[in-house]
């Protein structure tokens, strides 16, 4: 495995590494504040989501930046990459948002069961087990927080009424550890999910390269910027440098298999393939947060032990809405929430108004399908001598902030079923990619064309070089992209296996 590799400051690292020493009652003003440095939510969220206070997971070499115009993307050149920063939440496709792949839900069955095993799954057996298995046979369960349950309490009374008019709903799938039994280490409720979990509880991939790093067949070597691949008759030839020496660095493989997200790799390949100023298209689902307000207080939840990350999925299926699945994660209480209401209310937000808010506040993190967002065009540009640059530009698609507002609508005409009222006057649309549920610039078909790939990731004309991260997803389907995307690389790595 070549890999930049780049990790945690080693003076925050030991911070996380006391913490981790200690029980979360033992946890210190003090060590905390370190994790905590640097976010500063307001009512438009926050700018970028931190690993523990530092920003490494989104840094980019000298030499490997990228110019972003109205783009929230940004690519990830850290050990265990965005999975360092990532909500851990996870969700398979549906059939009916697969429109014009070459596989479909049944060829990556078995690779989100083996996935799955690997990533640890916390869910319930609910009502969206009707639109999404769960793959795995005993799943762990974490307990919701009070805000959470009683969202869930009120959805449940109304469930067929729901369901009747689209919205399906359930506790949130997370790749976190939960306790099975007093024996079995799990999450602890310690509430810092948002700027990481010191235990290890959230999963990383970081940690399974580490465990690799045991098996006499794997190596892994760090400092390494891959800018180009070379296929031969019988090999496949990397060629890249060194990350602080700039040294050039060549490996030779029988076969190569590219993952280092849609933006670098497809850098890569359009670095091979020598496209100068030739724009490919990368698809994104459409990302949104609005507020809502539950209609019961639900009090103290500064005080309530539990987790941060999302506790509730809601999905709508609405041709009327969108002719594919909304995906919406919610939110109940974190210090955020409470950063963020002092910082939007300002000196007329008192303590008591700002308790009150809170006790009522839930946060909605929504995605769309890509055939109703914007998209990414992504080109290479060469000028001069000098190293070629990648320009990532938006290309805003009109109907998104329509369906988006169309989801919002929905919302606001159920509020006695749900529970909850939509703040639409605080709806926010993103940039497109600052969701980073992107992909596709070089796509999955059935009988590939020039900057398009088969259905194990080979582009055009290639046989030993297999691109395995959403860059070759043909679409983008609102539901969580984590997980199928290394469904979707188990299945390549499994079924190219054998290949001479």
């Amino acid at each position: 495995m070549l890999d930049v590799g780049l990790t945690l400051e080693p003076s925050r690292a030991e911070v996380v590494r006391r913490l981790r020493s200690l029980s979360a009652q033992a946890w210190t003003p003090e060590l905390l504040g370190v994790i905590r440095e640097n976010t500063a939510p307001n009512t438009k969220g926050i700018s970028a989501k931190l690993a523990f206070g530092s920003d490494f997971p989104y840094r980019e070499p000298e030499g490997a930046a990228c110019r972003r115009r109205g783009v929230g993307l940004r690519p990830s050149m850290a050990f265990g990459g965005l999975s360092n920063v990532w909500g851990a939440a996870v969700l398979p496709f549906r059939q009916s948002d697969l429109g014009g792949w070459p596989l479909g839900c049944a060829d990556l069955a078995r690779h989100y069961t083996a996935v799955l095993r690997m990533t640890g799954l916390a869910a319930r057996r609910d009502g969206l087990e009707s639109l999404f298995p769960l793959y795995v046979d005993e799943p762990g369960v974490l307990e919701p927080s009070r805000q959470a349950a009683a969202l869930l309490a009120r959805l449940e009374r109304h469930r067929a009424w729901l369901e009747a008019r689209g919205i399906y709903f359930g506790a949130s799938r997370l790749a976190v550890r939960a306790s099975r039994s007093s024996e079995d280490q799990g999450c602890v409720y310690c509430r810092t999910c948002m700027y990481g979990c010191p235990y290890g509880f959230i999963y990383n991939s970081a940690r399974t390269v580490e465990e690799l790093k045991g098996h006499h067949r794997f190596s892994y070597q760090p400092d390494v910027v891959v800018t180009s691949v070379i296929e031969r008759p019988q090999s496949v030839v990397v060629s890249g440098r060194h990350r602080v020496t700039a040294r050039a660095v060549e490996v030779e493989a029988e076969r190569v298999y590219l993952a280092t997200g849609p933006v670098r790799t497809t850098e890569i390949l359009l670095r091979s393939l020598k496209a100068y100023d030739h724009t490919v298209w990368l698809s994104d689902s459409q990302y949104f947060v609005v507020p809502l307000l539950l209609l019961r207080r639900e009090t103290a939840v500064r005080r309530e032990a539990l987790h941060t990350l999302s506790q509730v999925f809601v999905e709508i299926v609405d041709p009327s809405v969108s002719p594919y699945t909304v995906h919406l994660q919610v939110y109940s209480y974190s210090d955020m929430i409470t950063l963020a209401l002092k910082r939007a209310l300002g000196r007329i937000g008192s303590d008591a108004l700002v308790r009150w808010l809170e006790d009522r506040l839930l946060v909605v993190q929504g995605y769309l399908h890509s055939s109703v967002s914007s998209r990414i065009g992504v080109t290479l540009r060469r000028e001069g001598d000098g190293e070629p640059s990648l320009d990532l530009k938006a290309d805003v698609n009109p109907t998104s902030g329509r369906a988006v507002r169309r989801v919002v609508a929905k919302l606001m005409r159920h509020p006695g079923r749900l529970g909850v009222v939509p703040v639409g006057p605080l709806l926010q649309i993103a940039d497109p990619g600052r969701g980073f549920h992107s992909g596709g610039s070089f796509p999955m078909r059935s009988r590939p064309a020039p900057f398009e790939t088969d259905a194990l990731g080979r582009p055009h004309g290639w046989r030993r070089v297999h691109a395995v991260d959403a860059t070759i997803f043909p679409s983008i389907p609102a539901t969580t992209i984590t997980l199928s995307v290394m469904a979707n690389a188990h299945r390549i790595a499994w079924e190219s296996s054998n290949l001479s």
